[in-house]
């Protein structure tokens, strides 16, 4: 099972879990089986059913430019949220 890791600004709707273990081949099922477990979470993370542009995610260390990147049964996965100052 990938290893997913939950931002904090997404733990609101994880109850505060920051680590769980999703199974799937693509990100796009990783995202479809946290929305079962935390319903709300592909909507802070998907725009018209991509990556929303001010969120990354990152698979193993690598940018995922779309949600059918491949996901092997040990990955790594990061949200990366928007980065905000000034």
């Amino acid at each position: 099972m990938a290893h997913v890791f939950i931002p904090p600004m997404l733990q609101e709707l994880t109850a505060g879990t920051a680590q769980v273990q999703i199974e799937g081949r693509t990100v796009r099922d990783v995202l479809n089986r946290l929305e079962e477990r935390f319903p709300g979470i592909k909507e802070r993370l998907l725009q018209a059913g991509d990556i929303r542009p001010d969120v990354a995610i990152a698979v193993d260390g690598e940018v995922a430019f779309d949600i059918t990147e491949r996901v092997e049964a040990n990955s790594e996965i990061h949200f990366i949220p928007p980065i905000s100052g000034g």
